[in-house]
């Protein structure tokens, strides 16, 4: 398929998740179309290359990471993930955001707030020719989301949801979007292979092979500002559902609330953007004996993202070309946990692999 041009991204919250994105970009932007780049579906995906996707614009409240280009601000405390590749100077300014719920009680003591007013956040959009726009806010951002969100529809850009506010699931929003002609994808990033990925594989065995799953948890920490954040848990509503909800769905019945713990337990500096998780599973096998699984897995949280947010801005954008407004169902299915509509991941890949053939253009 022909390139049409270039996928102009903008990013809301420059943290670890950003930085990793950033980087990247970056570090597969020679890779040969035919090369397999563990994380992403294909380096040239619907005639888009990785290489093709150009930031143009940033926006924080960190007064450490204000005013400064892309590539300094991506290594600027409190982030801390790893560092897989040099970025050079990119011409990309990171400009003062909206605070609104955004800073919450706990990031509020590492983090000082830039001065000033915010910026003109449509205006910029508008002017560096933005066609997509990333939300890696915090956990627990209602406000400051749903404010963003009005800002990308009055500036027509789309807009791919990597957190769990509910935008592109939710039929208000999804209304929204198609006045605007306009496509979302969301909600709240799958990691290339994380805690979420892994108990829905193992959710769906289950299923599959008749097994009865009676209860199962999931446990996660880490020392990112992520579970730093999510220490406060009034701001973890719409995580928890969005992660429970991922899970569950890849049951044909339905598991007591009783029976089930998703979501992160603790933080731990020392661990920086590494994050653990602990799986348990206990169900009944034929003859009702009992069998239980445990996993233990250990990632760079943020790393684990960043191939599936490069895929699917190139779908959103691929969506943009196509008219295609409102929340794009296969996208969503496949990169978020809380989309639209749930499938098994297998489907989800299938619907996928079509929509970026352009078997449902015509829709």
């Amino acid at each position: 398929m022909a390139k049409r041009n270039k996928v102009r991204t903008a990013i809301i919250g420059v943290g670890n998740c950003a930085a990793a994105l950033v980087q990247g970009v970056h570090f597969y932007r020679d890779a040969p179309d035919d090369a397999f780049v563990p994380g992403l579906m294909h380096v040239n995906l619907g005639g888009y290359h990785v290489r093709d996707i150009e930031f143009t614009a940033a926006f924080e409240i960190d007064q450490n990471k204000v005013g400064l280009d892309l590539s300094e601000a991506i290594w600027s405390p409190p982030n801390n993930t790893i560092k897989f590749t040099e970025v050079p100077y990119m011409g990309v300014k990171v400009y003062r955001g909206m605070t609104h719920d955004g800073l919450g009680k706990y990031l509020s003591q590492v983090i000082t707030k830039a001065p000033g007013p915010t910026d003109d956040i449509v205006r910029i959009l508008k002017e560096t020719g933005t066609d997509v726009v990333i939300n890696f806010l915090p956990v627990g951002s209602e406000m400051a989301t749903k404010w963003y969100v009005e800002q990308v529809l009055d500036a027509g850009c789309g807009f791919v949801n990597c957190i769990p506010v509910f935008i592109a699931r939710e039929a208000y929003w999804q209304e929204r979007f198609k006045e605007r002609g306009l496509p979302v994808i969301g909600d709240d990033i799958k990691s290339q292979v994380g805690a979420t990925i892994t108990h829905r594989v193992l959710t769906h065995l289950f299923r599959e092979r008749g097994v009865r799953l009676d209860r199962t948890y999931q446990l996660n920490f880490g020392g990112n500002m992520d579970f730093y954040n999510m220490l406060e848990r009034e701001r973890l509503e719409s995580k928890k559902i969005s992660k429970t909800d991922a899970v569950t769905s890849q049951l044909d019945f339905k598991l007591p609330p009783q029976s089930i713990h998703v979501g992160p337990s603790d933080y731990v500096p020392w661990l920086t953007d590494r994050k653990f998780c602990y799986i348990q599973m206990e169900g009944t096998t034929f003859g009702e004996v009992p069998l239980k699984l445990e996993v233990k897995m250990e990632v760079w949280d943020s790393p684990n993202s960043a191939g599936v947010v490069i895929d699917a801005v190139r779908c959103c954008k691929i969506a943009l070309n196509r008219g295609l407004s409102g929340a794009v169902v296969e996208p969503s299915s496949y990169f978020m946990k809380s989309p639209p509509a749930q499938f098994s991941d297998d489907e989800a890949r299938n619907k996928l692999d079509a929509f970026i053939g352009g078997a449902e253009e015509n829709r």
